[in-house]
């Protein structure tokens, strides 16, 4: 009994509100000091205080470094941005050649993903699960993969014993680009498709429209206006994703601006000025489009 009472009046250890341990810890550190300064030790913590000041002398660090830089190159930011003003037809030459890969990869997408989105709720089993297993291969498979792909394994040419048809790259990266489209458009018109409520298709079987009469006179109809937001998404997802094509050797936007610093001598100071130019006419490019989904979205919302 008496070592039961000993045991009950013994501290727990960390439950009296004192750390007591017979293991070596780390115990906090407190920074020395007042208040004023950098550091700060509350609670027995290491906390940082920053002031207006420290932002300012930041500041001036960094435009210290920068005019130091500057002075260390022969041209300087303002040699470059003079230079890219000379080489922007360059540029916006290559992106015209975004802007077709884009568009042409886009329309062959389309075209395909909505007929294989239509067969994925056709009413025959093999039909329905080909499509599907198509579907879903294209639309989990990196791009880029794809792309790699179709660069180097789809020929050149193709003799067709009376003919020969030149493929140039920028066709082989449409083709790469119009598979992932076609996949993610195919689950598009899918789930379009299957949105509308089951009374329709039962008020046209009430009314002896076949099934062929039922998709293209009331269903396809109806979805339309579900279908334009996501597929101007994914448009824009494309154009952003056209750039990948000049690793493959592509003369579009990013090979043009490559070129443009090669034949200026690959100068580190050119590098911020063409390439937020580049960014610049993409995002000029994309973000109305992608404002203007997003005003379609709201427009053809469900109102409730």
């Amino acid at each position: 009994m008496a070592r039961a009472r000993d045991r009950a009046r013994r501290p727990v250890p960390g439950a009296d509100g004192r750390p007591q341990s017979d293991l070596p810890v780390l115990l906090p550190f407190a920074a020395g000091g007042t208040d004023k300064g950098l550091l700060q030790g509350r609670d027995g913590r290491l906390s940082v205080d920053l002031k207006a000041r420290h932002g300012l002398w930041l500041a001036a660090l960094f435009i210290l470094w920068a005019g130091v830089a500057e002075a260390a190159t022969e041209g300087g930011i303002a040699w470059a941005i003079q230079s890219l003003f000379t080489w922007i037809p360059f540029i916006l030459e290559g992106f015209v050649l975004n802007i077709v890969i884009s568009v042409f990869a886009m329309a062959i997408g389309t075209a395909a993903g909505a007929a294989l989105g239509l067969m994925q709720v056709s009413l025959l089993l093999p039909v329905r699960s080909g499509s599907w297993i198509v579907t879903q291969f294209f639309r989990n498979s990196p791009w880029l993969v794809l792309l790699f792909c179709i660069m180097l394994l789809f020929p050149f040419e193709i003799d067709l014993g009376f003919v020969v048809i030149p493929i140039p790259d920028w066709m082989k990266a449409v083709i790469g680009f119009s598979l992932p489209v076609m996949a993610n458009i195919s689950e598009v018109v899918r789930g379009a498709v299957q949105s509308l409520p089951s009374g329709q298709w039962e008020s046209a079987e009430s009314l002896a429209f076949n099934r062929r009469q039922t998709l293209w006179m009331i269903i396809l109809p109806q979805c339309v206006k579900r279908m334009i937001p996501p597929w101007i998404n994914w448009y824009c997802i494309l154009a952003m994703a056209t750039p990948l094509c000049s690793i493959m050797g592509v003369e579009e936007s990013v090979t043009h601006t490559v070129q443009a610093m090669n034949a200026l001598g690959d100068r580190p100071e050119l590098l911020g000025p063409f390439y937020f130019f580049l960014l610049f006419i993409h995002f000029i490019y994309t973000y109305p489009i992608a404002r203007w989904s997003i005003g379609l979205e709201r427009k053809y919302a469900v109102k409730i």
